[in-house]
């Protein structure tokens, strides 16, 4: 169950980074209100998710949802650039977290 809710953490992670883009630096209130909520809901489940998981496998996970996460958001939503390089790099970042799940042994 600790990695469904890591898992979900790392959704949480996605919304609050696009949302957070979206408050324009928190002048935007609706934004700024779901940035806040996302991050402590985020918060909340990477906590419940450490219970069991450990630390570097948990932390590393979570950020590592997020920022593949955000790069897509980024790439279709907001419409930024696609280059080889910022593929690879989002391709070397998935496959560190790939790693990092079959390594824990849980």
């Amino acid at each position: 169950m600790a990695w469904v809710y890591l898992f979900g953490a790392g959704l949480l992670e996605i919304v609050w980074a696009f949302t957070m883009k979206q408050s324009e630096g928190f002048t935007r209130l609706v934004p700024t209100l779901v940035t806040f909520v996302a991050m402590i809901g985020s918060f909340a489940l990477l906590s419940v998710s450490m219970r069991s998981l450990p630390l570097g496998t948990a932390y590393t996970v979570w950020t590592g949802i997020g920022a593949v996460g955000a790069f897509v958001i980024g790439i279709g939503v907001l419409g930024e650039a696609v280059t080889p390089m910022r593929l690879l790099a989002a391709a070397l970042i998935l496959s560190g977290l790939i790693l990092m799940k079959l390594s824990s042994g849980s």
